[in-house]
């Protein structure tokens, strides 16, 4: 075979194609026969050109999985030594390449089995060698035995380390060095969270550096890329890998960032290892004071123009641009300031690349920093005005850009400026960019989504505009048109019944397109029906609905998944407004839901096919390709058909919610695709799974009860349960988890505790582990101690903080136990350095707790009020609200234990009675306070002090939830004829008028006012004849009606 095997290896190699491909067909035929490996090895050994030794290589790494085990002893001594020698001795790089790539292959094999010992010691003496050849393949053959023995690795690396570091700093061979940088990489997935492990890699960083700068000056690009590639894997590691070496690697980043002289490939890699620093890492960056220095170099790349063969995923300034945002999710308070001063300096640039880049720079911030952009929004919102009226188009649409995020993320705020905004928005629509009309078409989408009533004044000539400019625009504008019909419907409400006829016309002439092109207006268009259909209700709707359902359906069989998409939320929103109406859509609309739920991922796998070390040699491989391996190298996913997944998994939810027991024939699948989902690689997916986990139980629970039904229902019960309950602990989306513990806070207060007592202990378990901050999805960060800079997390501990007054409400007084617990870690978050808004989420949560615990409150109140106390003077109005709740919940539950506060309170209250407190809601909530206080302890009170000031703040004004313990105070005093409120009789009556005309105020306290009026009418007739007699006819008319009511 050797002889044939030589002349068909030679033929292969030849420039004409017909030889080559016959060559090729009987290499094909021979590499079946074990006989070929020896025959390899001999060509390997003697072949006098280096391509045939080579290809003889590359043909023993394709075959020898599947001929390894069929060689005799003395063969495979053979092939090892001749690898051996061919990786010592040949002069050919690309052969020695070749052939350590073979023994990666056979080491996989033979190293486990003990069949090949001498292999390691002679490669770590290999990397020691003089000779640089020896010490570069060596290092190559580390590399690539990752792939096939890593973990045999981890009991060598100690010994490995300093090889490693030596060759990185070898002065004599930049082979060498780039060699050993790519081993480095290699070793890091093997890496554990051991002491000296850690410390290893930590020493190998400034060699890295090194190494990279010396490439990247002598051209070497992709070389100084493995860096990257490196620092990417150090930063997402479990282990904490970096240490202080944070710095330096943020500084080489930078460096590279902003070297306008390299190729924009590397440049991206640099702003990239920034950005997941910034991600994983953001305490390291405020520990070592490295956001300003980052935002020194990230905003003004923003000025920095493409080149036009540039793709423009790879501009540095929409890299940049990325970086920003991420910094102002994950540093708000840091970032602010410094985009701010950047953007006022810059907008005023003769240059309109960096004015471009003011307006930018502040709408990427705006998501992240929101909560900062309180105080200067009118500062940041003139600027924006001021350049969506610039010359330059690029500035113009760098500012609807901005305008947008403004009003998708600085909401309420933006909404008190609609007389500035608003017209700015609707000239920007006329501007002569079409880049620009579909930016403003955004911001308008935005601005009026949640405008509500104000946007009535505005609503004639913002449809007559829409509807004018949809018949005229081009496609791609029809389509962020639309989206602002929507918004504009959306907050319209009712008041869209006159315009809803036109707009369902036209959209009837999109529901109809089928060309491709066309197909994503055709999904806006369908989108937009339902949201009309929101606006205007079901008694308009149903009897126009069946075409649009037609239409949708008939939508999704045209293969384009954005339209599948928006068509289930189409769904979802019809069968919110059918409700049970909706059943009869189910048998249509339900296997379309199932259909996008069970599609293919799309997952696109790269495979990293041994470093091309083929060099063209690929076509010979045999039959059997599954023998070479490959290493997967990356996986992409295609996001549109995760929206759809998305999209049809929240349509389950809301299909079960809205048609309850009708979905029965349905809730056995769906339960399969949930649970499926609820473990999905996206959180997008899990999210949705996650809520309609919920819907899901409420069917359920819908169907009339049989002991089957009850036995089902108490199974789907369990099944969700013990996904959320893993959820909370084991998910890493905050999002995600903050769902599941709202799903359980509805499901327990529902269900009640005889449903959920079983799960109460692991309940209290997760959300212990949650306060302690131990779950999976808070341990973002793990290289050393936090800096003591802590921002509240609203996303998560909102939603963790509201389940103990749920577990309270369920178990009353039996969650005492539970309290304990859960009380000390819930109050670290009271401590410093927490800020105010952890506070008072403490505050409203004890509140809670006080309110539906009861009694056994009473052991906690010396340690909430003086917390509670304090928090009565804090500067926050939502903390001053919330504190004086809790005071309130406090005395009425506390007992005998809160009496010695009286005096402090009525104190911390007094304050919040004054003209110096601006919100009317914190009154509102001292009002209750006072209330509480006097319902239970009256005597304890000095009611000739309280009683002016407290009636002089009433009625409530905002928080209405007060009402019920604040009227009936007054009422209970009326009817015990206290001579403290008879005295204030009058002024009470005048309170009790302006209550019972209210349309804010329920029936059930102006029942109760109307008995006390009554009792006062039977008791003191004449007097009160004199003091209804000044009231308006209006409200003397609406008192006696309720007080004649028995």
């Amino acid at each position: 075979m050797a002889q044939s095997l030589e002349l068909l290896l030679i033929q292969f190699l030849m420039p004409d194609n017909d030889a080559r491909r016959q060559a090729e067909e009987q290499i094909r035929r021979l590499a079946r026969d074990p006989q070929v490996v020896p025959a390899l090895v001999h060509h390997l050994r003697t072949a006098k050109t280096p391509n045939v030794r080579q290809l003889a290589a590359v043909l023993l790494r394709k075959k020898i999985t599947s001929h390894w085990p069929k060689l005799p002893p003395h063969a495979k001594a053979s092939l090892k030594q001749a690898l051996i020698d061919s990786i010592t001795l040949d002069n050919s790089h690309l052969v020695r390449k070749a052939s350590a790539n073979v023994v990666s292959i056979i080491a996989k094999y033979a190293i486990p089995a003990g069949e090949w010992q001498e292999l390691l010691p002679f490669l770590f003496q290999c990397s020691q060698s003089p000779q640089e050849e020896h010490r570069e393949v060596a290092l190559i053959l580390f590399s690539s035995l990752t792939e096939t023995i890593g973990t045999t690795f981890q009991s060598h690396l100690n010994d490995l380390q300093p090889i490693l570091l030596k060759c990185l700093q070898d002065e004599t061979s930049s082979k060498v060095r780039i060699a050993a940088l790519k081993a480095v990489g290699s070793f890091i997935e093997y890496v554990n969270e051991g002491g000296d492990i850690v410390k290893m890699f930590r020493d190998f960083v400034p060699s890295i550096l090194n190494v990279s700068r010396q490439c990247l000056a002598n051209g070497d690009e992709d070389v100084a890329s493995i860096a990257f590639e490196i620092f990417d894997e150090l930063i997402e590691s479990p282990a904490p890998l970096l240490g202080d070496s944070v710095r330096s690697i943020v500084q080489f980043s930078l460096e590279v960032s902003s070297n306008h002289d390299l190729e924009i490939n590397i440049r991206q890699q640099a702003i990239q290892i920034i950005s997941w620093l910034v991600k994983f890492k953001a305490s390291f960056l405020k520990k070592n004071k490295l956001i300003v220095p980052i935002l020194q170099v990230m905003c003004p790349l923003l000025t920095e123009t493409a080149n036009e063969d540039e793709e423009s995923d790879l501009a540095a300034d929409r890299s940049a641009a990325e970086v920003i945002d991420t910094m102002a999710i994950n540093l708000p308070r840091h970032v602010f300031g410094p985009v701010l001063e950047f953007a006022s300096v810059s907008f005023r640039h003769i240059n309109p690349k960096f004015r471009e880049a003011a307006v930018t720079s502040l709408g990427v911030v705006a998501e992240g920093c929101s909560e900062h952009f309180k105080d200067k929004l009118e500062e940041c919102l003139k600027v924006v005005l001021e350049a969506l009226k610039d010359q330059e188009q690029m500035v113009r649409g760098a500012a609807s850009f901005a305008l947008g995020q403004f009003a998708e993320h600085l909401q309420p705020e933006i909404l008190s400026h609609y007389v500035t905004v608003l017209p700015c928005i609707l000239n920007a629509l006329e501007d002569p960019s079409d880049e620009v009309k579909e930016k403003s078409y955004y911001a308008l989408a935005a601005f009026c989504e949640d405008m509500g009533e104000d946007i009535l004044p505005y609503l004639e000539p913002l449809i007559c505009r829409l509807v004018m400019s949809l018949q005229s625009i081009p496609r791609n504008l029809q389509e962020t048109c639309m989206s602002a019909i929507g918004s504009v419907a959306a907050a319209a409400e009712q008041a869209f019944i006159p315009y809803a006829e036109k707009v369902l016309e036209m959209m009837k002439g999109f529901l109809v397109l089928t060309k491709d092109e066309d197909l994503c207006a055709r999904a806006r268009a369908t989108e937009v029906v339902g949201i009309v259909a929101m606006a205007v209700g079901k008694t308009r709707m149903e009897a126009i609905l069946p075409p649009f359902i037609e239409a949708a359906i008939s939508g999704f069989g045209l293969d384009y998944s954005e339209l599948r998409e928006y068509t289930h939320g189409f769904f979802s929103n019809i069968a919110e407004i059918l409700d049970d109406s909706f059943t009869q859509y189910l048998p249509h609309v339900v296997p379309l839901v199932f259909f996008s739920c069970n599609l293919d991922d799309g997952s696109a796998v790269d495979i990293d096919d041994a470093d091309g070390a083929d060099n063209g040699f690929s076509g010979v491989s045999s039959d059997d390709d599954t023998d070479d391996e490959p290493r997967v190298r990356n996986i992409s996913v295609r996001t549109g058909v995760l929206d759809e997944k998305a999209a049809a998994t929240q349509a389950i939810g809301f299909f079960a919610l809205h048609t309850k027991s009708a979905y029965a024939p349905y809730l056995e699948e769906s339960l399969k695709i949930l649970i499926k989902h609820s473990g999905y690689f996206h959180e997008d997916v899990r999210l949705q799974a996650i809520i309609s986990l919920k819907h899901i139980l409420t069917a359920v629970r819908a169907i009339p009860a049989h002991p089957d039904i009850l036995e089902k229902q108490k199974a789907v019960l369990d099944t969700i349960m013990s996904i959320y309950i893993k959820t909370m602990t084991e998910d890493d989306d905050k999002e995600v988890v903050a769902q599941a513990c709202m799903s359980v806070a509805d499901i327990v207060k529902d269900c009640g505790f005889a449903a959920v007592e079983l799960y109460m202990s692991q309940l209290a378990e997760a959300t212990l582990t949650l306060l302690r901050q131990e779950s999976c999805c808070q341990q973002v960060e793990s290289d050393g101690e936090d800096d003591g800079d802590i921002d509240h997390d609203e996303v998560l501990m909102d939603a963790v903080s509201d389940l103990l007054p749920a577990f309270a409400k369920v178990m009353r007084s039996y969650f005492d136990p539970l309290l304990a617990k859960l009380f000390d870690p819930l109050m670290k978050f009271a401590k410093s350095p927490h800020p105010p808004q952890d506070k008072t989420m403490v505050v409203a949560t004890l509140a809670e707790v006080a309110q539906e615990m009861g009694a056994p409150i009473s052991a906690y109140v010396d340690k909430i009020m003086p917390l509670a106390l304090k928090e009565l003077a804090s500067s926050e109005a939502t903390n001053r609200r919330n504190a004086a709740f809790c005071v309130g919940e406090l005395c009425k539950n506390g007992g005998a234990a809160a009496l010695r506060y009286y005096p402090d309170i009525l104190q911390g209250l007094h304050r919040l009675f004054a003209d110096s407190e601006p919100d009317l809601a914190v009154r509102d909530n001292a009002a209750g306070a006072i209330a509480r206080m006097i319902m239970v302890q009256p005597q304890s009170i000095p009611l000739n002090q309280v009683l002016p000031v407290f009636i002089n703040a009433l009625p409530l004004k905002e928080d209405h939830e007060e009402s019920m313990a604040v009227y009936s105070c007054l009422c209970n005093l009326l009817l015990s004829s206290h001579p403290q409120i008879l005295a204030q009789v009058a002024e009470v009556i005048h309170v009790f008028a302006q209550v019972v005309v209210s349309p804010d105020e329920s029936d059930e306290v102006k029942t109760i006012i109307g008995k006390a009026v009554s009792y006062l009418i039977s008791s003191y007739g004449q007097q009160m004849q004199a003091i209804l007699g000044a009231l308006p006819p209006v409200h003397a008319n609406a008192l006696a009606a309720f007080a004649s009511r028995r």
